[in-house]
């Protein structure tokens, strides 16, 4: 079952006097226990892609389809809503409240949905327990490295066990040895816990854990890189340079 598809979709800007086509006429699909990775570029639309793909942007045209359901065609408050509670989103920097502790992060989303804190700490601290950062769960983000961070971060995007996983350059302000950790994660969430996972990145290393690779350049996908041995960034590499070249 396709968990994403998104069909034909064409998304501009302007930019003073030009008209930038950030996309032209997308489309894939993203089937349940698959993590699926968007490669390109700075500028080729990936970000813009990733954006739709969560109700964050609508498409000028095209549809955007999550669990069967056209969220483009939603009003702002459902779609908002279809977001907060099916969607979970991983981005670069790590946003959590500097002021709140790690459990106390990732519970926020339940507490703005409404439901009880005495049905939140179970399920917050499975969470952190799945993505291996329950021992820093009393601790703020100040206290923790940036893999930590971000591990709280996608902890917080499970909690509502959300039908897609979206993740925008996961490990940009990470070390290498922390980037791999949070690559494999992801692909783990995945392969064993069932989740979908849409990956946006320029890195061949992070797309190398995906199961299918699109290759994105000047708004339109211009090539498929089937699954390779996760890690295998050299791979990735040469076969994203014949794609986008």
């Amino acid at each position: 079952m396709a968990v994403l598809e998104l069909h034909d979709l064409h998304k501009r800007f302007r930019l003073g006097q030009e008209i930038i086509h950030a996309l032209a006429g997308v489309s894939l699909s993203v089937e349940a226990g698959q993590m699926v990775a968007i490669m390109g570029a700075s500028g080729s639309g990936k970000s813009t892609l990733l954006h739709l793909a969560g109700g964050l942007d609508l498409p000028d045209s095209g549809r955007v389809i999550v669990e069967g359901r056209e969220i483009n065609r939603m009003s702002d408050r459902r779609r908002t809503i279809f977001r907060r509670r099916r969607i979970g989103i991983i981005f670069q920097t790590f946003n959590l409240l500097p002021t709140l502790t790690a459990r106390e992060n990732v519970a926020v989303p339940l507490l703005v949905d409404g439901v009880p804190a005495s049905r939140i700490a179970e399920r917050v601290d499975r969470i952190l327990d799945l993505v291996h950062i329950a021992h820093r769960a009393g601790h703020r983000p100040q206290a923790m490295s940036g893999g930590e961070q971000q591990r709280v971060a996608i902890a917080r995007a499970l909690l509502n066990d959300p039908a897609l996983i979206l993740a925008d350059e996961p490990t940009g302000n990470l070390d290498s040895v922390n980037a791999a950790e949070i690559w494999q994660l992801l692909g783990q969430l995945a392969r064993n816990h069932g989740k979908t996972v849409l990956l946006v990145t320029h890195e061949a290393a992070a797309a190398s854990y995906a199961d299918r690779i699109h290759v994105l350049k000047d708004g339109r996908v211009v090539g498929t890189i089937d699954k390779v041995e996760p890690g295998n960034a050299s791979l990735v590499a040469a076969q994203y340079a014949q794609l986008a070249g």
